[in-house]
């Protein structure tokens, strides 16, 4: 398991390499959802996503054998790029297993970054077993996206940061995906404010997490269709799910029209581009899914912002008019 101590040593070999993020407050936002959120900008973050700090820390605790090697990792894009820029910084080679059908934004910044791309058919190929013929075959380290302490540590410097700025919270908010970053920021949370609710938020028809706790087991599901690419996992890692089953408080699910309304308040309200699971946590806020009461303290960790300028604003023309009152 991963613990407090584990994250505060993530934090010390991340020191001066990641972004300190900024945390934005909005009183229109307080004003809606009636609770005072705190958000965890981490589009701001290198590369754009909160996967710089998991990705940095584990090169960062390789042996320098192993970074002379070089590493593989598999990813729908973030932890390709926070990879390849980790690779770059330590000056290692990075090999990247990623979806055919991965955002040209996010394939051309990992290869702009300096790795090697191998491509597969999300659908009908498994990437796991890819990356492991190429470990096996060059002599490499594998960097997972998720399920890895050094990983899981990294992350979880998101909700430490924050914590440490903002205080105590009630809750804290942050989208799910393979579950590293919800469980790095759940074990941060519980050590330092054990009363405070965690919460993940996955896409609907992405919920493999949701099910998995339901069902006391990892679970599998089909492929999701949702716009939000990052979040499209269909297992939980096998030692997240560990994590999220002691620590979580639950996990909410957003609609793909719900992604798409935070995405426009974040840019109109609080100046912000968000990727569609980068907004997760927000649109969970805004629909009324988060429970709140009245001068609650609201952590949501805005996660990514990789997203080309002409699908955003595709995307967000998609909604029609921005509602009235924001």
């Amino acid at each position: 398991m991963v613990e407090f101590p584990d994250v505060r040593e993530a934090a010390r070999r991340l020191a001066g390499v990641a972004h300190r993020t900024p945390v934005i407050t909005s009183r229109t936002l307080d004003a809606v959802v009636g609770a005072h959120a705190l958000l965890k900008a981490e589009g701001l973050q290198r590369t754009g996503s909160f996967k710089f700090r998991g990705a940095y820390n584990k090169l960062a605790a390789l042996s320098v054998r192993e970074r002379d090697r070089g590493v593989v990792a598999f990813s729908s894009g973030n932890h390709a790029q926070a990879v390849a820029l980790s690779c770059a910084l330590f000056g290692a080679r990075a090999t990247i297993v990623m979806p055919a059908d991965t955002p040209t934004l996010k394939l051309a910044a990992t290869r702009d970054y300096g790795a090697e791309i191998l491509t597969y058919d999300r659908h009908r190929e498994d990437r796991e077993r890819i990356a492991a013929t190429l470990q096996a075959e060059r002599g490499l380290t594998l960097v997972p996206p998720f399920d890895d302490p050094f990983v899981i540590a990294g992350q979880g410097t998101a909700a430490l940061e924050l914590l440490q700025d903002v205080g105590e919270v009630d809750v804290l908010v942050a989208p799910v995906s393979g579950g590293g970053l919800i469980a790095g920021c759940a074990t941060v949370v519980k050590a330092m404010h054990p009363a405070a609710r965690v919460l993940g938020v996955e896409p609907q028809e992405g919920d493999d997490l949701r099910r998995s706790l339901a069902a006391g087991e990892r679970v599998s599901i089909e492929v999701p269709h949702t716009i939000a690419d990052s979040l499209r996992l269909t297992t939980p890692g096998e030692l997240t799910f560990a994590i999220n089953r002691a620590l979580l408080d639950g996990v909410l699910v957003v609609s793909d029209a719900e992604l798409l309304d935070a995405m426009r308040f974040a840019l109109e309200r609080l100046k912000l581009v968000l990727e569609p699971g980068g907004a997760a946590a927000l649109a969970a806020l805004l629909a009324g899914k988060v429970p709140v009461a009245p001068g609650d303290r609201v952590g949501v960790i805005l996660s990514g912002a990789n997203i080309e300028a002409e699908r955003f604003a595709a995307l967000v023309r998609s909604l029609g008019p921005s509602p009235q009152g924001r």
